[in-house]
């Protein structure tokens, strides 16, 4: 399939505001799946997937996503592209911040895993999302850094569009 397929976990709509602007974004055609109403086949009909996720608690995935954990450790992700997306709050939560896109790279890093940004312009001590001093995927922090969201979604899909 040569769609795009953004799958998300929103509780307070921000992450889903951030899908939709990526999804503006994009010159491609994304079609975009709450997580909460997703299946595991509609997952692996995708061979290009973008996932998004906020951190919550202790650096845990959003509650949507928690519940589908159990999938996801089903699906064979090697033959796939993916992005990821992480939303969180890097001053409240500076010891787990954006956790849950490292869950989530757990998950998929068998695949072409691309999208991965530098942590420069964050301050935080401790992320899971950090592999080899990189994020494993766009990092927003809507909560202290609002004004950087749209020109950082822009970078990122300038460098991940190739890929798809």
């Amino acid at each position: 399939m040569n769609t795009i397929g953004l799958f998300f976990g929103s509780d307070t709509g921000a992450t889903e505001e951030i899908v939709n602007e990526v999804k503006n974004t994009f010159s491609k055609e994304i079609t975009l799946h709450d997580i909460a109403k997703a299946t595991k086949d509609e997952i692996e009909q995708y061979d290009k997937l973008i996932f998004a996720s906020s951190t919550w608690g202790d650096g845990d995935l959003q509650g949507d996503w928690e519940d589908f954990e159990a999938n996801l450790e089903k699906i064979d992700f090697s033959n796939k592209t993916i992005a990821l997306i992480g939303v969180g709050d890097q001053e409240g939560y500076e010891d787990t911040f954006c956790n849950a896109l490292g869950h989530l790279y757990n998950y998929v890093k068998e695949g072409n895993v691309v999208g991965f940004t530098s942590t420069d312009g964050y301050e935080f001590e401790e992320s899971i999302a950090v592999v080899d001093n990189q994020f494993v995927g766009l990092v927003l922090d809507e909560d202290n850094q609002s004004e950087l969201t749209k020109d950082r979604i822009e970078a990122w899909v300038k460098d991940i569009e190739e890929h798809f």
